[in-house]
């Protein structure tokens, strides 16, 4: 399995030549759904989803489908039987990939903030991406994908989280708010507190599985 990110939130999984993306947002680098046979969205938040990109990308390629919950598909209207819509504990098929679906809500940010639906999606039970949530899966993960800053989270939360999972490796997501201080002082502090991760630049790749 092969790793790639894209900026952000969104990364792109590829095996035996086939492709997969998750979160392609208003904050994912160029190219990232490019020869992509299937696109998973987390929820509606404009940095994991965005709704003229996917309508491009699927105008482009009538064979590309999505996997996504009920908010992002209802905005996805006209595309038909290409969008379904799962939730927690579906299992489905996506580009050759076993994908299952963990979780129900975003994190909570505030009392007076309104949730909206997140899910998050296990590949092949090797790789999880959480989206904007710390959904603890009850399955084994190989790789997590850590969501390392959001208005949603302390770092303290993320040590638990990481220590809840129990991963044998992390990469970052959710660090595209993040410059190089604060990017040292969060990487810092999780590898003090047991919960190390790695940090793939935009476009960088690195094999899993």
């Amino acid at each position: 399995m092969h790793l790639t990110k894209f900026g952000h939130a969104c990364v792109r999984v590829e095996k035996d030549g086939r492709r997969l993306v998750i979160d392609p947002g208003g904050l994912t680098e160029p190219g990232a759904l490019e020869g992509a046979e299937a696109v998973l969205v987390t929820h509606e938040h404009f940095d994991h989803f965005s709704e003229e990109v996917l309508r491009q990308a699927a105008e482009s390629d009538p064979a590309l489908k999505i996997w996504t919950n009920t908010s992002v598909a209802g905005r996805l209207d006209g595309l038909g039987a290409r969008v379904t819509r799962v939730g927690e504990g579906a299992a489905f098929t996506a580009a050759g990939f076993e994908v299952r679906v963990h979780g129900t809500w975003h994190a909570l940010i505030h009392p007076d903030i309104p949730r909206v639906g997140n899910i998050g999606f296990l590949l092949d039970g090797v790789l999880f991406h959480p989206g904007d949530a710390l959904t603890v899966p009850d399955a084994t993960v190989e790789t997590l994908l850590l969501p390392v800053h959001g208005p949603w989270s302390t770092t303290g939360q993320l040590i638990d989280y990481v220590r809840a999972v129990a991963p044998r490796r992390c990469y970052a997501v959710h660090d595209g708010a993040l410059n190089e201080t604060g990017t040292a002082m969060v990487g810092g502090l999780l590898a003090r507190g047991g919960a190390p991760y790695e940090r793939l630049d935009a476009g960088a790749s690195v094999e899993i599985g």
